[in-house]
C-alpha cells in the first residue's frame, strides 16, 4: 500500500522491498541525526500487521516460534523466528501482547505466506489469526522520543524505540502533529550501526539464527520443541555456524555504496581472490560514513582487511567465530 506520507514535501519513494513509503524527505543526514537524537517518526506502514486472538494464543504461538512466549507479560515486547525443519530462517515476527491480542509486524511481502502457515497449524487450538494490515500502520518512534501515544494504540517498546500499531486512518494527522517524518534510509543506517539483522537482507535460503546473533534475542534456548529446534540445539551445543555476521567500515572515498550481494574477499588476495562472503546491507551514516553488514565464512580472521568489490573495508566482530 502506498503511504499518504509520500505526499509530504521532498518525499522520495523507496524502492525494492520498502516500496510504498519514503526513502527520505530530501535531507538524509539531517533525518539520521534527528532520529539518533530521539526526534521525528519513521513511516513503516508498508510492513504487514498480524493479530492473534483467543484464549490459547500464547501457548499456541509458543509451540511454533523460537521465542518463549507462553507466559509473555502484557505490554512486553519480544521478537521471534519461524524456522524450517532444517533450522533455516523463514519468518521474523516483532511481537507484543496487549492482554487480549498478540500483535506482530513483519517484513513487507511475507505476511501472506506467514498467515497461510499459521492457519495450517491452528488444529483445535482456540485461536484466530487475522491480517490487520489494511487497518493498522506501523510507526516507529526513536528511543528518547517524547511524542505522545494516542489512547488505545498498542505499543511495542524496545531499547531502540517504540513501534506503534496506529490506525491507518490516523497516520497523516499523527505525522503532522509529531513529525518530522523520517525516511527508511535513515532508519536502515541506524539499524546497520546497531548490528541488527533484518529478514531478507541478512538472511538467505540457508541462514540459521546463530550466524546473525539472533540467539538470545529471538531464539530462546531453554524452551520446548518447535520446528527446527534440533538444528539450533546441535549447532549451539556441538558446533559452530558456517558463517558469521560482521560490521564493515567502508573506504569513504568511494562514490557508490556496494549493493546487496556484492562479493567480499580478503584484501590480501586482491579483487580476483576467492569469495569469502557477501554484503547484506550497506548505508551512509551521518557520523561513520559508508558502513555495511556482511556475512562471511566463520574462519575468516577477525583482524583481516577485506575487499567489498574493489572497496577496502575494515571489519568489526558481530558474531564471534
Amino acid at each position: 500500500m502506498k503511504s499518504p506520507l509520500l505526499s509530504l514535501p521532498g518525499a522520495v519513494p523507496a524502492e525494492g522491498v520498502d516500496e510504498g513509503v519514503a526513502a527520505h524527505y530530501g535531507e538524509l543526514y539531517r533525518e539520521q541525526r534527528a532520529l539518533a537524537d530521539g526526534a521525528g517518526l519513521v513511516d513503516l506502514s508498508h510492513r504487514g500487521v498480524i493479530a492473534v486472538t483467543g484464549d490459547d494464543r500464547l501457548s499456541w504461538l509458543h509451540l511454533l516460534l523460537t521465542q518463549h512466549v507462553s507466559e509473555l507479560p502484557a505490554g512486553q515486547a519480544t521478537e521471534a523466528l519461524i524456522l524450517s525443519a532444517n533450522g533455516h530462517i523463514e519468518h521474523a515476527l516483532y511481537l507484543v501482547d496487549d492482554g487480549t491480542t498478540v500483535w506482530a509486524h513483519v517484513e513487507p511481502g511475507t505476511r501472506e505466506a506467514l498467515l497461510a502457515y499459521l492457519e495450517s497449524m491452528k488444529f483445535f487450538y482456540r485461536v484466530e489469526v487475522a491480517d490487520r494490515t489494511e487497518e493498522f500502520a506501523v510507526v516507529h518512534l526513536p528511543a528518547g522520543s517524547i511524542a505522545p501515544v494516542p489512547d488505545g494504540v498498542v505499543v511495542r517498546e524496545t531499547a531502540h524505540g517504540r513501534d506503534l500499531f496506529l490506525p491507518r486512518a490516523d497516520l497523516e494527522a499523527y505525522a503532522e502533529a509529531n513529525g518530522p517524518a523520517i525516511g527508511v534510509l535513515a532508519h536502515e543506517a541506524l539499524r546497520v550501526e546497531a548490528h541488527r539483522p533484518r529478514l531478507g537482507f541478512e538472511t538467505d535460503h540457508r541462514t540459521i539464527p546463530h550466524e546473525l546473533g539472533w540467539i538470545g534475542t529471538a531464539v530462546h534456548l531453554q524452551k520446548g520443541c518447535y520446528r527446527g529446534q534440533e538444528t539450533v540445539a546441535r549447532v549451539h551445543n556441538l558446533g559452530k555456524p558456517p558463517r558469521r555476521l560482521v560490521f564493515l567500515h567502508l573506504d569513504g572515498s568511494e562514490v557508490h555504496l556496494p549493493g546487496h550481494g556484492t562479493d567480499v574477499r580478503l584484501a590480501a588476495d586482491g579483487p580476483d581472490g576467492r569469495k569469502i562472503g557477501f554484503v547484506t546491507t550497506s548505508a551512509r551514516h551521518h557520523e561513520l560514513g559508508p558502513i555495511a553488514l556482511a556475512l562471511v565464512k566463520r574462519n575468516v580472521p577477525v583482524d583481516a582487511e577485506l575487499l567489498v568489490g574493489t572497496t577496502a573495508a575494515a571489519q568489526e566482530v558481530v558474531v564471534e567465530p
